[in-house]
């Protein structure tokens, strides 16, 4: 993560800095080599928590470094928390809570994020609970993170009853995509990530899609530019929906108007299901492409999608390298599952669905035929 200097802005443009209004309003930066905007987003604090996955505790370091070097008194600690969906437990939030007791963490320090996006949904929600609340600051390093877990304020841990059942809504003060970091993601990391990216093109932004139909996937690499427009084109999808409903209130859907922040949802119910039933053996970007493939199947038989909007979303998610396909769990299992989804309203099973590409609204009580077929569809 080095520094930004001339010859990376000549060779990659500017950076481009997204702006979410709001309450509490902060910028999203994305471009390359964006480590020297970190210490402005520290600001005046006297303690920096950075909290990491263990694979990434090197870079931690070198992220700490420039910033003890800004200031004398400034103290960074880095915390290593354990890899993928295993850190978000009560236990690994506990451990960080008591690291920044003892660190003598107060309300003007701040915990910077650096990972994917289950470091994100963690250091998030230690941030959140810490004294009701302390700053954040989301380095996200991994695509997926950086068009969905570091913007929006969600955060969360998961129980044994499901996934990001526990959390708070607490916007970052700031969040650095850094493309560079992605140069060492492995592939099917970056291919995951897209799975968001695609999402976001079918609930708003059909011009992603445009781009993601009309783009040799070997081109799609951190270097490249058109990679970079669709993680900007995704991020300012989800500062849309987010700006206009932060705590997913809901949107205008009793009119069969937009479903508010629950359209970022596209795709999650079944994904949500499929990921506990894996036991998170799956990344979460391939099960929202089964669960996007699965509720334009499920919009088909219930609604107005067109046979040809389901066929594009298996040509669209299977353009990048993801699955559109699946058969592993019981049909009854993963419904059980999707009842104690979060979007589920006592006992009525709630999807988002599509009636065309960028219009989506809220499917209540969809009836087991119609689910079951939309299931047997993906097999």
């Amino acid at each position: 993560m080095s520094d930004h200097d001339e010859h990376d802005e000549h060779e990659h443009g500017p950076d481009t800095v997204l702006h979410v209004g709001g309450a509490a309003p902060y910028d999203v930066v994305v471009g390359h080599h964006l480590a020297d905007r970190l210490e402005d987003l520290v600001g005046d604090a006297r303690r920096v928590a950075v909290i990491c996955p263990e694979a990434l505790q090197d870079l931690a370091e070198e992220v700490a470094t420039p910033l003890v070097e800004s200031r004398e008194e400034l103290e960074v600690t880095v915390l290593v928390v354990p890899d993928g969906e295993e850190a978000k437990t009560a236990e690994v939030a506990n451990d960080c809570w008591e690291a920044l007791g003892e660190e003598g963490f107060t309300r003007s320090d701040v915990v910077v994020t650096l990972g994917g996006g289950a470091t994100t949904d963690l250091g998030g929600f230690v941030a959140a609970s810490w004294l009701r609340g302390v700053r954040v600051v989301h380095v996200p390093t991994t695509l997926l993170a950086m068009v969905d877990a570091a913007v929006g304020g969600k955060t969360g841990i998961n129980t044994a009853a499901g996934k990001n059942l526990v959390g708070a809504f607490h916007e970052p003060s700031g969040v650095l995509c850094d493309l560079s970091l992605l140069e060492s993601l492995p592939r099917a990391e970056l291919v995951a990530g897209l799975g968001e990216v695609v999402k976001c093109g079918f609930i708003a932004d059909p011009e992603i899609l445009r781009l993601v139909e009309t783009t040799d996937p070997d081109d799609l690499v951190a270097s490249s530019p058109v990679l970079r427009e669709l993680v900007e084109r995704a991020i300012a999808v989800k500062i849309d929906v987010v700006v206009a409903d932060l705590k997913e209130a809901g949107g205008s859907e009793v009119s069969g108007g937009h479903p508010g922040r629950e359209a970022l949802n596209y795709g999650h119910t079944l994904a949500h299901a499929i990921e506990r039933f894996e036991s998170y053996g799956i990344r979460h970007g391939e099960a929202v492409a089964i669960g996007c493939v699965f509720v334009a199947e499920l919009a088909h038989r219930a609604g107005d999608l067109s046979a040809d909007v389901v066929e594009r979303h298996r040509t669209a998610f299977g353009r990048v390298g993801l699955p559109t396909t699946y058969a592993a769990a019981p049909f009854e299992d993963l419904v059980a599952a999707m009842r104690v989804d979060k979007k589920a309203r006592g006992s009525v099973l709630r999807f988002v669905v599509l009636d065309d590409v960028a219009r989506p609204r809220v499917l209540a009580g969809p009836s087991e035929e119609h689910l079951r077929a939309a299931y047997e569809a993906l097999a």
